[in-house]
């Protein structure tokens, strides 16, 4: 199958929004993947639709009847979907969910069967990924995400908040002691993570403020599931969720240091905006929200 359809709605917003990079901050794409979907759609059809220069672009005059006959279309596609929708009974069909892994093994995954028994004709395609992803381009319905929200199209529904803490083993503090202070970091094993976004720095709460601090380790990882095993094998310290080490720390196989050091990040679902809002989606959300929810106020 080909996404015409989703090539044409790039296309649209370009329009719509007269630049690259302001099409590609509403759909939280970059410039650069807009562009190749535009040059794709060019490609596939032999004609040039938009006239680029440094400043400003411009729609030709074929661009312009895609603009004219593709808004059409897509006008018509939501009405139909809209009926199919009004005409349906029980919610159904594929539904594509994306959160970080500890997010959901804890959380999510525990909450399914009971999901299911409400709404067995849903699909749920579950991706787990510490990496953000792009719910556009890689259909997302829903994406859980931790941390700060840039501003978007997307539609959030706040989950709640996740308190970091700096966890390790008791096994490792025999070893290497028990920092005291933030500046006795250094002397430390921090876990950290590879993601493209970020530098291996923990926001660490200091006079008042969170501070990026830059932390070394012997690992980089692209997701908190492994960070935690290795630090409950006694590998070095590690920031995670409250949530994520709440067992781990009732069972001793981790303790809090530097306690006054942790900040905490929001949690959010995030769905694609737009009046029209498929009713398996719309389930999903009514259903897990207030269920995670009570999940995160459980502590840690």
């Amino acid at each position: 199958m080909d996404n015409r359809i989703g090539e044409l709605q790039v296309f649209l917003r370009v329009a719509e929004a007269g630049s690259f990079s302001e099409a590609a901050r509403q759909l939280l794409m970059t410039p650069s993947t807009i562009s190749r979907l535009i040059a794709r759609i060019e490609a596939r059809l032999g004609v040039k639709l938009i006239e680029r220069s440094t400043r400003h672009l411009a729609l030709t005059d074929e661009g312009r009847l895609l603009y004219e006959r593709g808004g059409a279309l897509l006008a018509d596609f939501d009405a139909f979907e809209r009926e199919l929708a009004q005409g349906a009974g029980t919610p159904g069909g594929t539904l594509r969910v994306n959160a970080s892994v500890p997010f959901g093994t804890l959380a999510l995954e525990p909450l399914l069967p009971e999901f299911w028994e409400a709404y067995p004709r849903v699909l749920v395609d579950l991706s787990l990924s510490d990496e953000l992803v792009d719910l556009y381009m890689d259909r997302t319905d829903i994406a859980f995400r931790v941390g700060a929200l840039t501003e978007s199209s997307l539609i959030a529904r706040r989950i709640g908040v996740a308190r970091r803490k700096i966890v390790a083993s008791p096994a490792y503090l025999a070893r290497h002691g028990t920092p005291r202070s933030i500046a006795e970091l250094d002397g430390h094993n921090c876990l950290a993570f590879n993601f493209r976004r970020t530098a291996p720095v923990w926001p660490i709460r200091e006079g008042g403020r969170i501070l990026d601090r830059m932390v070394t380790g012997t690992l980089l990882a692209n997701n908190g599931e492994t960070v935690r095993r290795l630090a409950v094998a006694g590998a070095g310290l590690a920031r995670l969720g409250d949530f994520h080490v709440r067992d781990d720390m009732a069972a001793g196989r981790l303790v809090e240091v530097l306690p006054d050091s942790g900040d905490e990040e929001e949690i959010h679902a995030l769905h694609l905006g737009g009046p029209l809002l498929p009713q398996r989606v719309r389930a999903f959300l009514d259903f897990m929200v207030p269920r995670l929810q009570a999940f995160l106020r459980r502590g840690g």
